[in-house]
């Protein structure tokens, strides 16, 4: 359930009314946002009733939540959230590259792609130190030696660091480590996120080969449930028929990731095509999912625009008529429909 708290409701009794909403054994997510101050109720709110919320002064409206995610809906937190790495914000319109070498596999390497990386304008290194991979005769990467290089090489650009855990056990490796992710084959995997909440660095964590948005999410509510809500989703591409890349890439997803939470959604499109060739389109397309919607780009026919522009343009001929072509175009110059 969510209640809407009225814009002047005084703070003395918009604590009372939270007291009184504790007693009942209920979790309260408090988001005060530019426009809009909340209270998400998270707990059993069956047998509270709707009229005795109203009833209270410093109530504006409630609505019950059918999601069963609460702190990651944007339902609970209308404004964007912003997660700041070392300095580099990520999320609420801010633009942030994330670049670096699949696996860690020398000083000397880790050490050049970084200048590189940084050269070229990303805000964050990322390398892997553990490497999830599919056979086990495959490298598995230099995991905590990978990790000591890393940190080199942060400490020769003053780029922050990304890198993926496997397991609970790692985590004291991980203490320096700026971003942790927790890669899609661990997307589900529930006492690793749990142990990833219970510490506030923040998360980046990616979604899982063939799972569903709300799966999604609600991994991404495990972490937030133990009290660190500094979680960065990011989309990989999924497991689809398709075999020409290595996966699909669902921007589609994406924009509806944004308006089912209010996490930084970002994108990899690496991994999700397989293809280098592919990869400055796909990173395009990623910004344009959630740029277009914030542009404000409207239609107008031909017809409708006709007059202002003529008046617009007749007006732009008496000042400079050669930026025009020399003369007022005429009817053949609008679109309009019979």
């Amino acid at each position: 359930m969510i209640i809407v708290l009225k814009q002047d409701a005084p703070d003395v009794q918009v604590r009372e009314f939270c007291h009184e909403l504790e007693d009942m054994g209920l979790q309260i997510n408090d988001s005060k946002g530019s426009d809009t101050h909340i209270l998400g109720l998270i707990g059993d709110t069956k047998a509270i009733a709707e009229s005795w919320i109203l009833a209270n002064p410093v109530v504006e409206t409630c609505r019950r939540v059918s999601e069963p995610y609460k702190k990651a809906n944007r339902k609970f937190h209308p404004d964007d959230s912003v997660i700041d790495v070392e300095g580099v914000k990520i999320g609420g319109g801010n633009f942030a590259v994330i670049a670096g070498p699949c696996s860690i596999e020398s000083e000397e390497q880790i050490t050049y792609c970084a200048q590189r990386v940084k050269a070229a304008g990303a805000s964050l290194l990322r390398g892997g130190a553990f490497k999830p991979r599919t056979s086990p005769y495959s490298f598995q990467g230099m995991r905590s030696e990978g990790l000591d290089l890393l940190k080199l090489a942060r400490r020769a650009t003053g780029s922050p660091i990304v890198t993926e855990i496997m397991n609970t056990e790692h985590l004291p490796l991980f203490e320096n480590v700026d971003l942790i992710q927790v890669g899609a084959r661990n997307m589900q995997n529930f006492e690793l996120l749990k142990a990833v909440g219970r510490q506030k660095k923040p998360v980046l964590l990616k979604r899982g080969l063939a799972n569903t948005l709300e799966e999604f999410v609600m991994s991404a509510e495990y972490i937030m449930a133990e009290g660190n809500e500094n979680v960065i989703l990011c989309e990989r591409g999924i497991r689809t028929f398709e075999t020409s890349m290595r996966n699909t890439l669902d921007l589609a997803g994406v924009v509806m990731l944004h308006k089912m939470t209010h996490l930084p959604v970002i994108v990899d499109p690496s991994h999700a095509c397989g293809h280098a060739w592919m990869v400055p389109q796909l990173a395009k397309a990623a910004v344009a999912a959630k740029a277009i919607p914030n542009c404000n780009v409207c239609f107008v026919s031909g017809a409708e625009m006709q007059a202002p522009l003529t008046a617009f343009l007749t007006a732009l001929s008496t000042v400079a008529p050669q930026s025009i072509g020399g003369s007022v175009p005429g009817d053949y110059f609008y679109c309009v429909l019979k």
